[in-house]
């Protein structure tokens, strides 16, 4: 399949899942391209919570697809690469959190 075929195939899926592509603004242009948003974490989820579509396809790292998903909770997010990780996400040990947890047991941890 070449680039304009994948394309026509993503627009046609797009509108028969009702669907709306987010991409981080680090994503690749062609991904960029093809999105209907793009822009920062936070900025994403805004703007997933203003469309009415009921799919978010959410270009980006798994927190951001969780983030998307709280602040939209009746609608569906799918995160087209599971492996999507952010380094500096995992870089709080469990340790250390738990410890914070005794200290501040009422601060919710997302």
């Amino acid at each position: 399949m070449n680039n304009n075929e994948l394309i026509r195939e993503i627009t046609r899926l797009r509108k028969e899942k009702d669907a709306v592509i987010l991409a981080h603004n680090y994503q690749r242009g062609e991904i960029q391209d093809i999105a209907d948003f793009v822009g920062d974490s936070l900025e994403l989820s805004i703007k997933a919570t203003k469309t009415d579509a009921s799919v978010i396809v959410f270009a980006g790292v798994d927190f951001m697809a969780e983030q998307t998903k709280i602040m939209n909770p009746e609608k569906t997010v799918l995160l087209p690469d599971l492996a999507a990780k952010c380094h500096m996400a995992y870089m709080l040990p469990c340790e250390l959190l738990l410890e914070y947890k005794k200290k501040y047991p009422d601060t919710p941890v997302v």
